[in-house]
């Protein structure tokens, strides 16, 4: 939708894990030149073009070793995986994605990608939750079974398993239907415990995101003849379709005709112009994606999703909805600048392909993710297009003027520009609006791309920080949207955070580039520049640092404590850096303090509801009325049972 206004993936199989943080740990390359960052991709490790034949051939190949794959994975004898999506590499590498049911019922949180070499053995799983699937009992009590809601596209409560945040428990799923405030059509998922009613988590369902067309001048887009009309279908392009709500809220509307096939003339006073628009910025995400990632089709199967435009009255806002498949725009404030860019179209279409690939849940971190994904490739699709009218740029939104003074919808190059969104992570960020949590990974992506500090591309000026004051040197963006497409498609699941993000993307980076490449190192240092991870080989500025390393399992539920004997004279600074890196499934049940060698005790982080897993974060503390010297402690509390973790180590930066 388009708005106004730690350190390992849970999942990832511990080897590769610890691979990673091994190669981290004994220094990569500084970035003082550009020159190895054009280094092409291993051609193996790109993803194959299938055709949907083939697609489909090995979708069916993977249903029918599901209970086989199940097996191999040790899940227990009441599971079931069912497939959902699949990539093949060009190297032969095959990424199977599936759902898991539990005596019949769907569990969400619950989906896995299983990684297998091209002589069929299993190399790497990545699960959305590492907790075992199993419930005390699948017979839920009527007394919390909640109403179908009234509302025109409310669905009949579901049984499910809820594993997404922890243990996994029996619940109940709906969607409850409705508009929101701004004239938006909600779908909003509801997931309550089946056991006490309590709501344990939701999300919306809608993601809010030749002819003359208003935005990038005269331009070919693909229709079809029908007896002595023309209708805008693209049968080059899997059959896309634009049709005119002429201001409903509901249907499909009316498929968009023309005698002559010369469409709209560039003024939102014709009906055709936004549907050129929206037809052409449905173009060029398709041929984006099968050119630039040989994926045919937003699902891979070779059909279109479709576009509606002419939403409603005024409607200052674009959406994607997965129950039509389709891409939605309205007119904008005075139904005068329809939200038909090319930018906004890619960012809508895309949010086709997170649904269909990780599935990141649309609320917290992975929320944030799920926006940045739109963001990222609605620029990447803007680049690819070349369109001297609307060349590509790290703005979003910037031709629709949705705010009414000419400015942006977002940046990427720093996010905060817009007075709301995130330039750097912090651990309050799943709280955030997903709009504005995506900040961090927008910010990653351009600082990858680009580079930080002022540069100009294509005529429009950037300046980007970070947030440890160093600078990171980009790899150019078509390097960069391979590594994200990777790590979508191949790596995240529906539950992947922001340090699962910056896991993916590094074990993309490698298979792409190598362990040892430019590439690798310049995502480590794009992820430390937005406060996820730490920069490679350790170094820390402005300061010494002091570190335990060991490992200590943290009680569940009770406390553990870390000691660290710090040898550094004077006073402690005013902005003590605390770095700590903790692996566990629920990040909300933990109590981490600071305590000094006085015995005075610094409040970190409160246990919370936060549903994240995994704490890999940097801690800022006015220490300056302590003494440095002595031994500093960090209490790690687990406030509740059931979930258990480790502390694998912490750093002092004075």
């Amino acid at each position: 939708m388009i708005r106004r206004s730690t350190p390992r993936r849970r999942a990832t199989a511990t080897g590769a894990l610890i691979a990673l943080s091994a190669l981290l740990a004994v220094g990569l390359p500084a970035q003082t030149s550009t020159a190895a960052a054009q280094a092409e991709p291993d051609p193996g490790a790109l993803p194959a073009a299938l055709s949907p034949a083939q697609r489909a051939g090995l979708l069916r190949a993977a249903d029918a070793d599901s209970a086989a794959t199940a097996r191999a994975l040790g899940l227990g004898a009441r599971e079931r995986l069912v497939v959902r999506d699949v990539v093949k590499n060009a190297d032969g590498t095959l990424h199977t994605r599936y759902e898991r049911t539990y005596d019949g019922l769907p569990v969400l949180g619950g989906d896995l990608v299983v990684e297998e070499s091209p002589s069929g053995g299993i190399t790497e799983v990545t699960k959305a939750t590492a907790a075992r699937i199993s419930v005390p009992s699948t017979d839920a009590p009527a007394a919390h079974r909640p109403r179908k809601a009234a509302a025109e596209g409310s669905t009949a409560p579901r049984k499910v398993v809820w594993a997404a945040d922890g243990r996994p428990v029996l619940a109940w799923e709906r969607v409850v239907g409705g508009t929101r405030e701004d004239g938006t059509p909600s779908e909003l998922h509801v997931v309550t415990d089946a056991a006490t009613g309590e709501k344990l988590a939701e999300w919306e369902g809608v993601h809010t995101g030749t002819g003359e067309s208003m935005y990038s001048g005269r331009v070919t887009i693909g229709t079809s003849a029908s007896g002595s009309q023309y209708t805008m279908t693209d049968a080059a392009r899997g059959g896309h379709r634009t049709h005119d709500l002429n201001g409903g809220t509901s249907g499909t509307g009316t498929l968009f005709t023309d005698a002559d096939d010369v469409w709209g003339t560039g003024s939102p006073a014709n009906r055709q112009t936004a549907g050129v628009d929206a037809h052409y910025g449905a173009a060029l995400t398709w041929d984006y994606y099968k050119n630039v990632h040989g994926r045919t089709g937003i699902r891979g199967d070779g059909r279109a999703a479709y576009s509606r435009v002419h939403y409603g009255n005024s409607y200052v806002n674009a959406f994607w909805t997965d129950s039509c498949f389709c891409m939605t725009y309205g007119d904008g404030s005075g139904n005068s600048k329809p939200l038909t860019s090319i930018d906004v179209a890619a960012h809508e279409m895309t949010h086709g392909l997170t649904s269909v690939t990780a599935g990141l849940r649309y609320s917290g971190e992975s929320g944030g993710l799920n926006e940045a994904t739109s963001d990222i490739f609605a620029a990447a699709v803007e680049f690819n297009a070349q369109n001297g009218a609307d060349a590509g740029d790290y703005l979003v939104g910037e031709k629709i003027d949705i705010r009414g003074n000419g400015t942006p919808l977002r940046y990427m190059d720093r996010p905060s520009r817009d007075g709301s969104s995130k330039d750097y992570w912090y651990s309050g960020i799943g709280g955030v609006d997903v709009h504005y949590s995506s900040g961090p990974a927008n910010h990653f992506f351009y600082l990858l791309s680009e580079g930080s500090g002022a540069k100009t591309v294509n005529g429009v000026a950037y300046d980007s920080p970070t947030y440890d004051g160093r600078p990171v040197t980009g790899i150019g963006i078509a390097a960069a949207e391979k590594i994200w497409f990777k790590a979508l498609t191949e790596k995240m699941t529906s539950t992947t955070n922001y340090a699962g993000a910056r896991t993916a993307t590094l074990s993309a980076a490698a298979d792409l580039f190598g362990t040892g490449s430019a590439q690798y190192a310049a995502v480590a240092h794009a992820w430390a520049a937005v406060n996820v991870g730490s920069r490679p080989g350790g170094s820390e500025p402005g300061g010494t640092a002091f570190e335990n390393a060991d490992d200590y399992p943290i009680p569940d539920p009770g406390t553990v404590e870390s000691p660290i004997t710090v040898t550094a004279a004077g006073t402690a600074p005013g902005a003590l850096r605390v770095t700590v890196d903790i692996t566990h499934p629920y990040r909300g049940d933990l109590r981490i303090d600071l305590v000094a060698p006085d015995g005075t005790a610094y409040r970190l982080q409160n246990s919370s509801t936060d549903p994240g897993d995994d704490i890999q974060q940097t801690y800022t503390v006015d220490a300056s009325s302590e003494t440095a010297a002595g031994t500093w402690t960090l209490r790690v509390t687990d406030v509740y049972d059931y979930d258990s973790g480790s502390l694998n180590g912490w750093k002092l930066t004075f």
